[in-house]
């Protein structure tokens, strides 16, 4: 894998779409961009659709993106909504793969545990993790660009690269067989007269 890569995170909505680009580089992490685009001045869905897919490909062509994550939608109660969110996570992908960009989708609970370390956290818990990951000074208007950013850092979370330092690291030592004979206990005792309590 590699470890200089640009990932593009999407948080899709019918009425808000987020997106989120970030640059990785070893284990340093810098905000590229983040907004959202704004769905709501469309009536007609399948417009709706069409904007969504048009505006991920031009992320795409601006930012060159390596690698595209997008939160998967939670089960809903309103079978409708759920229809057409997942008709806009269809569109955002189709455009990454229209790119041959590698698409990675991710929970909404996945994404906040893998940020915050707490799978329950709010929005704005995650936003606040991310200002301090990122080290952005001013929080988007909207968290829906924040939400973006937390599926592009999820992924490189997920996806980190093995560095050579923690291979070595966690790597188990198993010490060599020693050849020769086996020491005795007698033989152990006069060399370490000290060790015998009397």
């Amino acid at each position: 894998m590699k470890t200089d890569r640009i990932i593009l995170g999407i948080d899709p909505g019918t009425v808000v779409m987020g997106y989120g680009v970030i640059h990785a580089h070893g284990n340093k992490i810098k905000l590229i961009s983040a907004g959202v685009l704004k769905l709501d001045k469309n009536e007609d869905h399948l417009i709706r659709i069409k904007e969504i897919f048009d505006t991920v490909q031009t992320l795409i062509s601006r930012y060159q993106p390596d690698e595209f994550a997008i939160e998967e939608p939670f089960f809903g109660k309103n079978v409708q909504s759920m229809l057409k969110l997942g008709r806009a996570q269809g569109a955002a992908i189709s455009a990454a793969l229209n790119n041959k960009i590698p698409v990675f989708g991710y929970s909404p609970r996945k994404i906040k545990q893998s940020v915050t370390g707490k799978g329950t956290a709010s929005k704005e818990q995650v936003a606040a993790m991310l200002q301090n990951i990122l080290k952005f000074e001013e929080m988007p208007k909207y968290l829906d660009a924040t939400d973006a950013l937390g599926v592009a850092v999820c992924h490189l979370f997920q996806n980190r690269p093995i560095e050579e330092k923690e291979v070595k690291k966690n790597t188990v030592v198993i010490p060599k067989k020693t050849t020769g004979k086996k020491q005795s206990w007698e033989s152990f005792l006069n060399k370490n007269p000290d060790r015998i309590k009397k």
